[in-house]
């Protein structure tokens, strides 16, 4: 074959390539925008449904179990379905659950709408992962996987200051229909562009297996997540994990004896995929969940609106997805550990920063913050779990993908659950050691305080008994503030400790060794290995 020719297949090589990742980063963008969207949304869709905070919040449960089952089950379905199918099913259903909420007249009809977007995302995102395994060779997946950060990072950038400008001028509603367009636009193009990558395979279903999971999987992430409202040793979050453990251990059976595998669990064999995916998984409990705090910080405590919440962390988000390419070139380059050593250090201290969190704290210094804190994750968030799956054997990649992003779902939900238990049994502990100062025998604090009853009977003209009870309210509200900011302190104390022990793991990830590049799966319609030489 002639030099000219050569050249030419390769470009159309690489034509299909960034064809295939465009159109499945697109799917993946309006996944993660529709749900940075409706985050902020919650109120508001409690008094439009009429419903209290434990019932809305099924609304991420529900999204969260559907997820957990249908993520592990992806990678059987990558295996059997040819690539076309698989994502424009994926896009479609998403997009009907998206419609079916934006029309919802009723809260069960909007739960059913969420629980079919979560299907349709649940598929999106393992299986454009398994595609960029299988078309890029190892020493160039970190500049693709950065490609696809910016559109992973850029969602939650623009959802919640979009959200907010669309909740204070329009309709909550116009949060789903807006996302429609895009998804009809990506199912289109994937009609019209989309190649298939691999062969489809016909597999026996592993029944066992799936049960086993779904039980398992479910009843654990449900149980983590009702951690969120409640203690951890309430029945209500104690049966459900002791249930989910039981049926996990039951699933890993199945699986290490199974001929055929729904997830090849045997992934762990490779100590480099296993090391990431812990320090990834921990990373993510420290993350997730003190992502969670700020907001609550900020709106519940300081009394900022929602929009200026969103943009606070706009700046942060801005940042990770400008990082993210860049990150995933110095990943070729250099490999995961200088990466992983400095982005978990800038991680570490920032979170740590952020137990001095008080009543006074300005909403600039908690931004640079959390901006500081996000340049700090650009440089870890897909570079760890970049490097685990380079270490897989092509033939492993979907089933990595699938196990890499069920663990660290689970490590999340886990993380958010631990941070919100500490934060609100930290608060009333908080609480009650300032209740214990406001008694007769504290003289200097008594005094204080009976001056300040005098003065609100003398400005409101009552009796100085209203004036006590009206300065007892006051107290109360700061004591509960201050209790509540000081519980969220000792929550990112925990937070912190947890980035610490994932940058010590870090020092022993290591540079995969990379496979040969003809290992690297066809693009049905562009150019092979064997066709370029």
């Amino acid at each position: 074959m002639s030099a000219s020719a050569v050249s030419a297949n390769q470009d159309s090589g690489s034509m299909h390539r960034g064809v295939i990742v465009t159109v499945m980063v697109l799917g993946a963008f309006v996944a993660l925008l529709n749900q940075t969207l409706l985050n902020v949304a919650i109120p508001h869709l409690m008094n439009a449904f009429g419903v209290d905070a434990d019932t809305v919040q099924w609304l991420s449960t529900a999204y969260m179990l559907t997820n957990g089952i249908v993520v592990p089950l992806s990678a059987f379905l990558i295996a059997t379905l040819t690539t076309r199918t698989l994502f424009m099913g994926s896009v479609l259903i998403f997009v009907v659950g998206t419609l079916v909420c934006g029309a919802a007249p009723s809260f069960s009809v909007i739960l059913a709408g969420r629980v079919i977007q979560a299907i349709g995302a649940g598929l999106m995102m393992p299986l454009m992962m398994t595609v960029i395994m299988s078309i890029y060779p190892p020493e160039t997946r970190g500049k693709m996987m950065g490609v696809i950060g910016i559109a992973m990072f850029f969602a939650p950038a623009l959802g919640p200051t979009l959200s907010g400008w669309m909740i204070e001028n329009w309709s909550w509603r116009l949060l789903f229909y807006v996302t429609i367009p895009i998804g009809l636009l990506d199912f289109a193009l994937a009609f019209v562009f989309l190649k298939n990558v691999g062969e489809p395979r016909r597999m026996k279903f592993d029944i066992v297996g799936f049960v086993t999971s779904t039980i398992g999987f479910g009843t654990l992430l449900y149980g983590f997540s009702e951690a969120g409202s409640k203690q951890l040793h309430d029945p209500q979050v104690v049966i459900p994990v002791i249930c989910g453990i039981i049926f996990l251990v039951f699933f890993v059976v199945q699986e290490l004896t199974y001929d055929a595998p729904m997830l090849n669990l045997r992934v762990f064999s490779v100590s480099q995929f296993s090391l990431a995916t812990i320090v990834s998984s921990i990373l993510n409990m420290a993350i997730f969940g003190g992502a969670l705090l700020v907001p609550i910080y900020i709106q519940n405590i300081r009394g900022y609106s929602a929009l200026e919440s969103g943009l606070l962390m706009l700046p942060g988000a801005l940042i990770m997805a400008a990082m993210s390419p860049i990150s995933g070139i110095l990943l070729d380059r250099y490999g995961v550990r200088p990466l992983a050593v400095i982005g978990l250090s800038i991680t570490a201290v920032t979170t740590w920063l952020y137990t001095g969190l008080s009543m006074d704290t300005t909403y600039g210094h908690v931004m640079l913050l959390y901006t500081l804190r996000m340049f700090g994750m650009s440089f870890v968030a897909m570079t760890i779990m970049t490097s685990g799956l380079n270490a897989l054997p092509r033939n492993l990649a979907s089933h990595g993908t699938a196990v890499s992003n069920t663990v660290r779902m689970v490590a999340s939900s886990l993380g958010t659950a631990i941070l919100v238990t500490i934060m609100s049994t930290q608060s009333t502990t908080h609480f009650d050691a300032y209740a214990d100062m406001m008694n007769v025998s504290n003289a200097s604090l008594h005094n204080g305080f009976m001056e300040v009853a005098q003065s609100m009977a003398y400005q409101l003209k009552v009796p100085l008994s209203t004036g006590i009870g009206v300065a007892r309210e006051i107290w109360a509200q700061l004591v509960q503030s201050n209790g509540t900011v000081e519980g969220i302190d000792d929550a990112f104390r925990v937070a912190a400790g947890l980035a610490v022990f994932a940058l010590l793991l870090s020092f022993f990830l290591t540079r995969p060794k990379q496979q040969p590049v003809a290992q690297k799966a066809r693009v049905q319609g562009a150019a092979s290995p064997k066709e370029t030489s």
